[in-house]
């Protein structure tokens, strides 16, 4: 399981990223504009790797000027996180989880319709800025439409969760959203958050409940996603997800 998944995290960047090479260690680097990319283990890499190799990463990524982020999965490469920290940088946990089965539904909560968005959706543009504003930044000019092409060309599905009333009918605004990525038969749930004023409703679950029906229905065998921390993994256990790893990222 954990070699598919290590599979996937190589393949995904691929598709809006050129990878460059650092011995044990990927740096993917973001062609054209969006949210940075970060180095990674090289695919297959399971031994050490030294504290000079994560140097040389760190070097690259300020002469690039992104962020000096790393992403591995701990019992993957175990040998990373010591040379990472060593080089100075902070690593955080996040429970790695896996679906169970199909999935368990969840009811909708009250005065809100959650639904798979295309890239036709008059209510793309604000299901794209949910999360955003959940993590409390705006997203960057252009998001919504580089969401829709890659929403056309098959590389992500996004669902939302709407109050129809608050435009007047026009698609509604979107109080809590978020993606899969397919790759195969493998998809990871990412990016779910909901806004401040709508929290505590179960905005959330119900998002990830239609992200991971739509992934199903459309074939992906294993879907995965990453808890930010114990508590909100008690939430995805809710709808069928169980920790299998640690997934850690690390930053300046």
């Amino acid at each position: 399981m954990l070699k598919r998944i290590e599979t996937y995290y190589d393949a995904v960047p691929r598709s809006s990223a050129r990878a460059e090479e650092f011995g044990p260690l990927t740096l993917f680097v973001r062609e054209g504009e969006g949210w940075p990319f970060y180095a990674r283990p090289a695919a297959g890499h399971e031994g050490e790797v030294p504290v000079a190799a994560v140097e040389r990463v760190r070097a690259r990524q300020r002469e690039l000027g992104v962020p000096e982020a790393f992403e591995w999965v701990a019992e993957t490469t175990p040998g990373l996180r010591a040379a990472v920290e060593a080089s100075g940088l902070t690593v955080h946990e996040h429970p790695l989880m896996v679906l169970e089965g199909p999935g368990l539904a969840v009811p909708e909560p009250e005065g809100v319709t959650v639904r798979m968005v295309d890239a036709g959706d008059p209510g793309l543009e604000s299901a794209v800025a949910a999360p955003y504003a959940a993590f409390g930044f705006p997203p960057e000019p252009g998001t919504a439409e580089r969401t829709a092409g890659r929403i056309t060309a098959g590389l992500t599905r996004l669902a939302a969760a709407f109050d129809e009333k608050a435009d007047g009918g026009k698609g509604g605004v979107a109080l809590a959203a978020g993606q899969y990525q397919p790759v195969g038969d493998v998809s990871e749930v990412v990016g779910v958050g909901t806004v401040p004023a709508a929290r505590r409703r179960g905005l959330g679950l119900a998002v990830t409940a239609a992200l991971v029906a739509d992934a199903r229905a459309r074939g992906a065998e294993l879907v995965f996603l990453s808890a930010s921390d114990a508590d909100v993994a008690r939430l995805y256990g809710r709808l069928g997800f169980r920790t299998v790893a640690t997934a850690l990222i690390a930053e300046a």
